[in-house]
């Protein structure tokens, strides 16, 4: 059986141009993620895990798709070599079958790998100019209307953090950080 791998990095982005790649290659069954990479819970991706079977192979567009450093990559893919599954990227043209396979597939994580770096360290020198000129803002700040009354509900302690981090709709290091700004 084939079985595809889909992960986008935000919940807006559209898997539409990997599902149509992953039907014309004949896949039977599509475990969807909408995770960054860096994200350990992809619970799709568990799934997918458990669901294959030896002789299955599992079809992904490409190797950023699947797994964003070296050793997850390898990781995963022992796991899938444990159970006899078969592996192969279409992008990178790798197919776990063949020890060259095997061996482009660790090259091509590696370079993954290094590029990832590459994006966040150019990403930091853009950021670092952008500040230096007056230009840089960072992220749209997350304004709640009630946050002040919440808070003081919170500090009064009538209401827990969690209570009030579910109110607010935050997770905790938005609210503790926020919390902190208004000390």
């Amino acid at each position: 059986m084939k079985i595809g791998y889909i992960r986008v990095s935000t919940a807006e982005q559209n898997t539409i141009r990997q599902e149509i790649l992953l039907k014309e290659l004949g896949v039977d069954e599509i475990f969807i993620d909408k995770a960054s990479g860096k994200n350990t819970d992809r619970p799709e991706l568990k799934r997918m895990l458990t669901y294959v079977r030896q002789g299955d192979t599992v079809i992904v567009e490409s190797i950023s798709r699947f797994a964003r450093n070296t050793r997850d990559l390898l990781d995963l893919i022992a796991q899938l070599t444990t159970k006899q599954v078969e592996f192969i990227s279409k992008k990178e043209a790798i197919d776990t079958t063949t020890p060259t396979g095997r061996f482009m597939l660790t090259i091509f994580g590696a370079v993954a790998e290094l590029e990832r770096e590459y994006i966040l360290q150019r990403q930091q020198e853009g950021i670092a100019i952008a500040k230096d000129l007056g230009k840089y803002k960072g992220r749209k700040p997350i304004c709640h209307p009630e946050f002040d009354k919440v808070v003081a509900i919170w500090k009064s302690g009538n209401m827990t953090a969690v209570e009030a981090m579910r109110r607010l709709n935050m997770k905790p290091s938005t609210f503790y950080r926020k919390v902190r700004k208004i000390k």
